[in-house]
């Protein structure tokens, strides 16, 4: 089969498409002919050389793919039959055109969706709704802010917390990407933070209020002016790094509003874990997706040899929603 591995730590030009051996799936595994692939932010990481793959995960990136059951491995008691249509959150391996995967980790595909855009909801679905409701407990009527409001992480998690019945705040870096965050994708708020100190922003527009929770792609670089943004017994949730590792922590302001931080990954949990969050998925999310309440948005495909442009237009940030690689 052919697949996508990185030659060397750097930028998009480092992405190789070479002949390997198919994967044999191995107890509890199912076999995905794979259709396409999502990219992440951990791919882009990983090509950079910040992110290396788990112990015992594949080295080829991707984390996500749909496509068709091709095979079973001993073990598999999910009921699945060959050419059942799918999606499956991986620790690794998607960028190839097969794929094998244990079977808590895969989906069918929600009611409505086809088969190549159903590859841009498993990781961005998983990875929102085990911070937002999972771990942050988000409650109808609470206030949510979001940053990177139209990537795939955000724009999943508006429209996630819109549909349960939070209010939702946003930020996004030009104008065009803040009214986008608005009419299209349904925030109550928009900031631009080129513009504007957020905090501030968010008290003004959420009558002096803050958020009760804050989901975080950012890091170090936002950590002050995040806990200065939340409420009172407000959760922020760190799930990237984009803006560093290390940053100061005011810890009296933290007790003052008896609040909390809170990081996750989900790449690195065990499979019982990833499978809990994936039958959390399908119980919650495939539902609001069939209806129409989630709308996966796809911002542009690629085929599988032009991986390195599709990386380049990943960088350039222009993208709202997802980018995908077709097989």
């Amino acid at each position: 089969m052919k697949a996508v591995y990185i030659s060397e730590p750097g930028g998009p030009e480092v992405l190789e498409v070479r002949d390997v051996d198919a994967p044999v799936p191995g107890q509890g595994e199912v076999l995905i002919d794979v259709v396409a692939a999502g990219l992440n932010r951990a791919d882009v990481q990983q090509r950079r050389g910040f992110y290396p793959p788990p112990p015992g995960a594949s080295e080829i990136p991707g984390l996500e793919v749909s496509g068709r059951i091709a095979g079973f491995g001993p073990g598999v008691s999910k009921p699945f039959s060959l050419g059942d249509k799918v999606v499956a959150l991986l620790a690794g391996g998607g960028y190839a055109q097969q794929v094998a995967v244990p079977a808590e980790q895969v989906l069918r595909v929600p009611e409505g969706v086809d088969l190549v855009t159903a590859a841009s909801l498993p990781e961005v679905a998983a990875t929102v709704y085990s911070n937002l409701v999972m771990t942050a407990q988000l409650q109808p009527g609470e206030t949510v802010l979001i940053h990177g409001a139209t990537g795939g992480i955000g724009t999943m998690a508006i429209q996630l917390a819109k549909a349960f019945g939070a209010r939702v705040a946003a930020t996004a870096g030009t104008d065009e990407k803040v009214s986008t965050a608005k009419a299209f994708l349904g925030a109550d708020i928009a900031i631009n933070y080129a513009e504007e100190d957020f905090p501030e922003s968010l008290r003004r527009q959420n009558a002096g209020k803050g958020a009760d929770v804050i989901l975080d792609v950012v890091g170090a670089k936002y950590l002050q002016q995040n806990v200065d943004a939340l409420a009172d017994y407000g959760r922020l949730v760190v799930i990237g790094l984009q803006g560093g590792t290390k940053g100061e922590l005011d810890l009296g302001l933290l007790l003052k509003k008896r609040a909390a931080v809170v990081a996750t990954a989900l790449r690195p949990r065990p499979v019982a874990e990833k499978g809990a969050i994936m039958a959390a998925v399908r119980d919650a999310v495939w539902p609001l997706v069939a209806d129409g309440r989630i709308r996966p948005l796809v911002a542009k495909t690629f085929p599988l040899d032009q991986v390195a442009e599709a990386h380049r237009y990943f960088d350039s940030g222009d993208h709202v929603g997802k980018v995908l690689l077709v097989m």
